[in-house]
């Protein structure tokens, strides 16, 4: 079978599509046909071993897929081959069959395509976890998404409509804002892409508090760098800054600031709550499924690409061009 694998540390033109044997259904396993992978950053980051994960090589990226269960193993029974299926495994999933723990699969309702089906769980689960546990969000709070038009950005502004949240999207061009506010969103401002020296940093910061009628409660940062500091200073008295990635770079922040604005920075490591917290992290899949169904939240899939041009796919990512989600799609 094809499989899209990293052989050495670097960008994706080190990514090479090679022939492996298909796997085995292990026992508590499945072998998923995989359908559709989406693209996401720690992507980016882990065929440079630059994420917190660090598989050993030969690896394949592809952090999440959905398929048709194709075989199962020994003890599993909440599964049966022909069952339409999601699965997060964090890596591996640029391939033809993927054996997966049958726990780690969700099964998709009816109504949702693959390539939706493939964009789900992390962006969605990640954004949740965020809003929901981290910041706590309240109906009625001002929330601000730093990279709104990516992948987990754009699922957190969906995600803040639905839960009552006036919503603010920050992208780098207006093209992604109107994506943006055609997700829900109630407005948006347009950042320069960076770096920020200080007097944009301020100009951005009034923009915030601007838009935010003063301030915001709450900043969802998934770009981090030059763009954070200025953030935290829009933030309203007892705000909450979400550290969830840093695509821009790891910022430095003056800790005066958290004192000053009696506000929090918390950071949103969803993959390690799914493990600490896996009955939390049920009840946040059942309600994101929930709110498919009900037309609340729902991918927006801009990018398709065959197995084959995989490493296109994540270059997409790289050269911060995505808007919405990248999907590599198998079968």
């Amino acid at each position: 079978m094809k499989t899209l694998l990293s052989v050495e540390v670097g960008g994706p033109d080190t990514l090479v599509l090679t022939d492996v044997d298909a796997p085995v259904a292990g026992a508590d396993e499945v072998v998923i046909d995989v359908h559709a992978v989406s693209v996401n950053y720690p992507d980016v980051l882990i065929i440079e071993d630059l994420y917190q994960v660090k598989p050993p090589r030969p690896f394949a990226p592809g952090a999440e897929v959905s398929g048709v269960v194709s075989s199962i193993g020994e003890n599993v029974t909440t599964l049966a081959v022909g069952d339409r299926v999601l699965s997060a495994p964090g890596h591996g999933g640029m391939t033809e069959q993927i054996a997966v723990p049958a726990a780690s699969c969700y099964a998709i309702p009816d109504e949702m395509p693959f390539d939706e089906a493939a964009s789900f769980l992390l962006t969605y689960g990640t954004s949740h976890h965020a809003l929901r546990q981290r910041a706590d969000a309240q109906e009625g709070e001002t929330l601000f998404v730093l990279g709104a038009a990516g992948g987990v950005g754009l699922a957190a502004v969906q995600l803040g409509k639905a839960m009552g949240l006036t919503v603010i999207a920050g992208c780098s061009s207006q093209e992604k804002v109107d994506l943006c506010i055609a997700n829900g969103a109630d407005s948006g401002i347009v950042y320069p892409r960076g770096p920020l020296d200080r007097d944009q940093q301020k100009a951005l910061s009034n923009e915030i508090k601007e838009a935010g009628g003063g301030g915001v409660d709450i900043v969802y940062d998934a770009v981090g760098g030059d763009f954070a500091e200025p953030a935290i200073r829009a933030l309203n008295w007892e705000g909450r800054f979400l550290v969830v990635g840093f695509p821009a770079g790891i910022p430095k922040i003056p800790l005066n600031l958290a004192l000053l604005k009696s506000c929090q920075i918390v950071g949103v490591f969803w993959g390690a709550f799914t493990f600490v917290q896996p009955d939390a992290h049920q009840a946040n899949v059942e309600e994101l499924f929930s709110m498919y169904s009900a037309g609340s939240i729902k991918p927006h899939v801009t990018s398709r690409y065959p197995l084959s041009a995989g490493a296109e796919a994540i270059q997409e990512l790289a050269d911060r061009r995505a808007k919405g989600k990248v999907v590599v799609e198998v079968r």
